[in-house]
């Protein structure tokens, strides 16, 4: 099959660019002609746009996924050496953060078919010291929220969403109802960078919640802990989204759903290209939770890094999330975990790759990965 690896991406922001192009110049300009490049209408706009869209009371824009994390802790009033319960295998902001307010996290696996919090372990980990959960809803997926929160609200513990990965996906509880990724628990948190689903063209993030005291104090936070100009009322951090990308966001929040889609139909194909591989199971859906596929994540049993490399090899950008688990990494060693304390999460440290996965991916490319992908698995 002749295709040139250059069109192969991770995630191709230039096409998607292309193809909204005069509406994000224009929204640019508009902020370039106003010249309110901090806060303005731009973000306003936005952030009031993403919360129709959410279905959620307030949305608090802040410079970037991980400060919209260290936030909502703060907001949450947490002392050092509270207990916040959260999943080894994942990005490490979710723990970094945690670690940087003097609280001490606390791992739960993670289910070996969806990645993400095995709720099952859940109970045993709450303590008279846990003061917070963060689930997170990983490579596209929700964790199993209904009873995450059921749990939660049994111990009076606030539930903190790490939406980084989802937005736009749907949880779906038992009763019919169903409510959007990131606004079940008391504040979701999510990332704007570049590659992700809903991503702008530079760092940005947010957070979410209905309660309207809160937002109040997420609010004062962002800024300096100010609500009254030069009047500090909390300890507060200095982030901001820039106008420019809330513009940029704006115009890709009215693309959304068509992206996500589009990356169904891309991860459809994917499945059926591999419906008859036996060393390789294909991204599981779960019946509580869409799936926008922020990443499609394969397992592939004892042979993962001859593909990784015979992909490498062939000009395939692909993505190993993640290689090592964070209770085993070196900077979180002295929180007296050890290789072993969650096999679930050490498994798929070793068999997870994930293919190139955006919203400009056509069937001749995913049928080229594939057959890349087949040579590796055949590779004596």
């Amino acid at each position: 099959m002749a295709i040139e690896t250059r069109q192969i991406q991770m995630v191709d922001l230039q096409t998607q660019y292309q193809k909204i192009k005069k509406e994000v110049d224009a929204a640019i300009q508009e902020v370039m002609d106003t010249g309110m490049f901090v806060n303005g209408p731009a973000v306003k706009e936005f952030c009031d746009n993403l919360a129709s869209f959410l279905d959620v009371k307030h949305v608090i824009p802040c410079a970037n996924g991980t400060d919209a994390l260290q936030i909502a802790l703060m907001a949450l009033d947490l002392k050092p050496g509270d207990e916040v319960i959260t999943c080894p295998f994942t990005f490490v902001a979710t723990v970094e953060v945690i670690a940087l307010l003097g609280l001490k996290p606390v791992f739960v696996d993670v289910d070996p078919d969806t990645y993400n919090m095995d709720v099952q372990k859940l109970k045993a980990a709450i303590t008279e010291k846990t003061k917070a959960i963060i689930p997170i809803h990983l490579f596209g997926q929700g964790a199993d929220m209904e009873p995450i929160m059921k749990i939660a609200d049994e111990h009076g513990i606030p539930v903190v969403e790490d939406n980084a990965q989802a937005i736009g996906a749907d949880y779906y509880f038992k009763d019919g109802k169903s409510q959007k990724l990131g606004t079940i628990g008391k504040i979701g948190c999510t990332s704007f960078f570049p590659s992700k689903n809903l991503g702008a063209f530079g760092d940005g993030g947010a957070m979410f919640t209905n309660d309207d005291a809160l937002a109040d104090r997420l609010r004062m936070i962002v800024n300096h802990g100010m609500k009254v100009r030069y009047y500090h009322d909390d300890i507060g951090v200095n982030s901001r989204l820039d106008a420019m990308q809330a513009a940029v966001l704006n115009v890709k929040l009215k693309h959304l759903e068509t992206y996500n889609e589009a990356r169904r139909e891309a991860a459809n194909f994917y499945d059926s290209l591999l419906m008859d591989k036996p060393d390789v199971q294909t991204p599981v859906r779960s019946v509580f939770s869409s799936h926008v596929f922020h990443q499609y994540t394969l397992k592939i049993e004892g042979k993962r890094d001859q593909v990784a490399k015979h992909l490498q090899e062939s000009g395939i950008p692909h993505g190993i999330y993640y290689p090592v688990p964070l209770h085993v990494q070196k900077a979180y060693d002295g929180y007296g975990y050890k290789a072993g304390d969650f096999p679930v999460s050490e498994t798929l440290a070793e068999k997870v790759l994930s293919l190139p996965m955006h919203t400009e991916l056509d069937e001749s490319l995913q049928k080229f990965i594939i057959e890349k992908l087949e040579e590796g698995l055949n590779i004596a």
